[in-house]
């Protein structure tokens, strides 16, 4: 694991620097897609295929599984993924759309880039919706995505504006890392998720840039004592999203015992459960917080001691 170096003092990095944010704009502008030109194209996802890859979904793991089996339960995960990327989206957005508020005078150069943030982040929730209904439709009845996005986003908005921007840019920062897994070098990985991942990435990539410049900007407004608090904020986050993540993997292992067509031992149950669980935490936790970007930003806000709350946490989970 990637770790956070913290120094005792932060510095003002890129927070000012307009020219970034009209380079997201540019980027934005240039890599536009739609939902159904685009990514769908007609098509539709194949129950034949795996729709998370191997890296995703930690399948090696699952030692007494059939390749079918495997496939079916990438399907599953595959579902919890794009209904939990449709949740995280929800609260980034209405967070965006405040802190955009700071801009509604100023640097307009600013205020257009997080509006093209928040548009795209829109089209993507619809995006996550389709997929959910469109494997719906091929899945048997009884999954179960327990967590309401507005609950969710309700107990993350909850909490101080700079650890919902470090939550916002470790989601984004690990979009990055899911799409240099769905690349690799698999005939049975369905080809539409793979454009999934291909344009999800193609427009977080300048999102991740904007949470950067917009957390360092709100960091540079906090006390010591108020940094403090916000390290609690983000450690609280945290728990409650492997709260979701819990509840949620014990969920699509009973709906995968109950619609594999066989009976699973005791045995099997608990190895799944905990194997999905793991796939969970890695998918929507680790892959951010180990990210280096992450952790060389998150670093450079926080002290050694802030650092080590963190990392006890974390090895908690």
């Amino acid at each position: 694991m990637n770790q956070i170096s913290p120094r005792d003092t932060y510095t003002t990095g890129n927070s000012t620097d307009v020219a970034r944010y009209a380079r997201c704009i540019e980027s934005s502008k240039r890599v536009r897609w739609d939902i159904t030109d685009d990514v769908f194209q007609g098509r539709d996802f194949d129950t034949d295929q795996k729709y998370l890859p191997d890296g995703i979904t930690k399948a090696d793991q699952f030692t007494t599984l059939s390749d079918g089996e495997k496939r079916y339960l990438s399907q599953i995960q595959g579902r919890t993924y794009a209904n939990m990327f449709g949740l995280a989206e929800r609260f980034v957005n209405a967070k965006i759309l405040e802190i955009s508020r700071d801009h509604f005078l100023g640097d307009q150069t600013k205020l257009e880039a997080l509006v093209r943030f928040s548009d795209e982040e829109i089209k993507h929730q619809e995006m996550f919706r389709q997929i959910e209904r469109r494997i719906g439709d091929k899945m048997a009845p009884g999954y179960q995505f327990l967590a309401d996005p507005n609950d969710v986003a309700r107990e993350v908005l909850g909490k101080c504006t700079w650890s919902v921007l470090a939550l916002t840019c470790m989601i984004e920062l690990f979009t990055q890392s899911h799409y240099r897994e769905s690349i690799d070098r698999d005939d049975n990985l369905s080809p539409l998720f793979k454009d999934v991942f291909r344009f999800h990435w193609m427009e977080e990539s300048q999102h991740a840039i904007l949470d950067e410049l917009e957390w360092e900007r709100e960091n540079d407004k906090l006390s010591v004592a108020g940094r403090d608090m916000a390290v609690d904020n983000l450690i609280a986050l945290a728990v409650f999203i492997d709260g979701v993540l819990q509840t949620q993997s014990k969920s699509d292992v009973a709906f995968f015992g109950k619609t594999c067509g066989r009976s699973l031992t005791q045995d099997e149950v608990e190895a799944l459960e905990t194997g999905v669980l793991k796939a969970y935490r890695w998918q929507f936790i680790f892959s951010g917080v180990e990210h280096p970007q992450f952790c060389k930003i998150l670093g450079g806000m926080i002290t050694e001691e802030q650092g080590g709350r963190i990392g006890a946490v974390l090895a908690q989970i």
